[in-house]
């Protein structure tokens, strides 16, 4: 990952992303000075480093930019250190532009069967997602909760697809505040594919709205890194955020 921010024109394709998710690659390359197979080029060594997913739509070919593994570098080697220089350090601006999608992407040492159980057991769910459970009978139209161990509801929703331990999607409406509650429904899609001894864990949350509240998907890096932390190694993440209903 160190490797392939060390180039100037990866980081640009990087901040291209950050301003507008889900491209393709001729939308990338017209805003540089350089062949189609260099930015081609580029972008492999993105995907390579996890910090680019794509996914297909149609004939379409599409770019996101994955913030997972420069949240796990910050976990592991910024954040312990000097939390308040994070934007230096880094580069990157904290604010996060809405978009209508979203792609999160990591690689978990574990098992299919034990990673989706991680991602619908209400009491290991609250082991990295922010101290709060998500609850739910997990069968397709089943109501779907978000709460602090006081029962104080912080998000709801509906279970539109349940394929264990391979896929799951529903809905989500948070509610942990007006703004955010103004927002209405959105959709969660875990994928989970096995890959050798590891899985990897695709997020993806869309049909937000152009100009959506950050907060609605800001919060996803974290959560994973704290799922990928608890699976592999049993402990919890405690960065500042990451048990905040705890």
């Amino acid at each position: 990952m160190f490797k392939a921010l060390a180039d100037p024109t990866r980081r640009s394709l990087l901040d291209e992303l950050f301003a507008t998710d889900g491209q393709t690659l001729g939308e990338l390359e017209s805003r540089f000075e350089m062949s189609r197979f260099g930015v081609m080029k580029h972008l492999g060594q993105l995907e390579q480093a996890g910090l680019v997913v794509t996914q297909r739509r149609g004939r379409e070919k599409l770019h996101f930019l994955n913030s997972v593994p420069i949240r796990l570098v910050h976990d592991r080697w910024v954040s312990k250190y000097a939390e308040p220089w994070v934007d230096v350090l880094s580069g990157l601006k904290k604010r996060v532009e809405p978009h209508m999608e979203k792609v999160f992407e990591i690689y978990i040492r574990t098992t299919p069967e034990r990673l989706w159980e991680a991602i619908v057991d209400g009491e290991i769910r609250r082991k990295y997602n922010f101290g709060a459970a998500v609850t739910s009978e997990w069968t397709v139209g089943s109501r779907l909760e978000m709460g602090t161990a006081t029962g104080v509801l912080l998000g709801e929703g509906e279970v539109l697809e349940v394929e264990p331990p391979r896929r799951l999607v529903h809905t989500m409406v948070a509610l942990w505040g007006e703004e955010v509650k103004a927002e209405g429904a959105s959709r969660v899609t875990w994928e989970i594919e096995p890959v050798q001894d590891s899985c990897r864990l695709t997020v993806t949350h869309d049909q937000l709205r152009e100009g959506a509240n950050p907060e609605l998907f800001g919060g996803w890096p974290m959560i994973i890194s704290g799922l990928k932390t608890w699976l592999e190694t049993g402990e919890l993440l405690t960065t500042p955020g990451s048990l905040l209903y705890a």
